[in-house]
């Protein structure tokens, strides 16, 4: 499958902002079963110079600064994304490696303990406790494939969950989301995180765009689309694993990888310092269009 992607973000001061520093994380990755064949970013007003840098994860990000007053900021990214299959035209056999193996591999593995330190301790998004350790207990079991338990997680959170936007932000703690039984795709990824990682397992943030196809007879709305979040677990001789909480999925073909991180604050599509006061408003309209 091949997307045309296009990613709008409009900021509207209702005092004019006199300086901005951002930092845009939207350029989709290129992978073994990925090619981003194009991507360009647009700015309005027109900063002086765009940086384009990579990050500790492998991510490509762009900077930019502005320093002239203005009371609306949009940034425009587009690319041309082809997700392939297997060349092999195989099935996907999911790992046999068992929790237990697994587990005693990432402890006692040093240089594998090492490689993957930061998905496996609390980041600043992803923290856990005894009570979310319990809600993914009847999920792990040590003698049963860690790829099976990750699966079964992933099917319980989307059974019990809701999915209502607005009713968390990127701050909300993961007790909350836990107790209200509510959110988007970022909070039920950040919860299976905390549960995988409070198992001694290594999982990280995936951020990027999912295809979202419209009801039987209906045109697909333009910017109907928006941002997703999944996540991926490392599993010893195999490698890393994609799993989507909020579908119940494994990733494929309509996921397109933009970053990945630790959490949500490593790999926002845009960060950043305003020198102003005031209120703003935030839009953001994203569309996946088969090409």
């Amino acid at each position: 499958m091949k997307y045309k992607l296009i990613h709008k973000t409009e900021y509207k001061y209702a005092e004019a902002v006199n300086n901005y520093h951002s930092l845009v994380c939207l350029t989709p990755r290129m992978l073994p079963d990925q090619l981003c064949q194009d991507f360009s970013i647009k700015i309005t007003p027109e900063p002086a110079q765009i940086c384009e840098r990579v990050d500790f994860y492998g991510n490509t990000t762009h900077y930019f600064s502005l320093h002239s007053p203005h009371k609306t900021l949009t940034v425009l990214t587009t690319a041309i994304v082809e997700r392939l299959k297997e060349r092999t035209g195989s099935l996907f056999i999911p790992s046999s490696v068992t929790s237990r193996e697994a587990r005693e591999r990432l402890t006692s593995d040093r240089a594998m303990k090492v490689s993957f330190l930061e998905y496996t301790l609390p980041s600043p998004l992803v923290k856990w406790d005894a009570e979310i350790r319990a809600y993914a207990g009847d999920c792990f079991d040590d003698e049963a494939p860690l790829y099976d338990c990750i699966a079964r997680l992933c099917a319980k959170i989307y059974r019990e969950f809701k999915f209502m936007p607005d009713f968390t932000t990127v701050n909300t703690p993961i007790k909350e989301v836990l107790a209200a039984k509510k959110g988007v795709c970022q909070d039920f990824s950040h919860l299976a995180i905390a549960c995988i990682r409070s198992f001694g397992f290594a999982a990280r943030y995936v951020s990027g765009y999912l295809e979202t196809l419209p009801p039987p007879g209906k045109p697909k709305l333009q910017g109907s689309d928006a941002s997703h979040a999944w996540i991926s677990v490392f599993i010893p001789d195999y490698g890393w694993c994609d799993f989507d909480p909020t579908n119940n999925v494994v990733p494929g073909e309509r996921h397109i990888v933009t970053a990945w991180g630790r959490d949500y604050s490593d790999v926002p599509p845009l960060k950043g310092i305003i020198f102003s006061y005031g209120k703003h408003t935030l839009s953001v309209e994203v569309d996946v269009i088969p090409v």
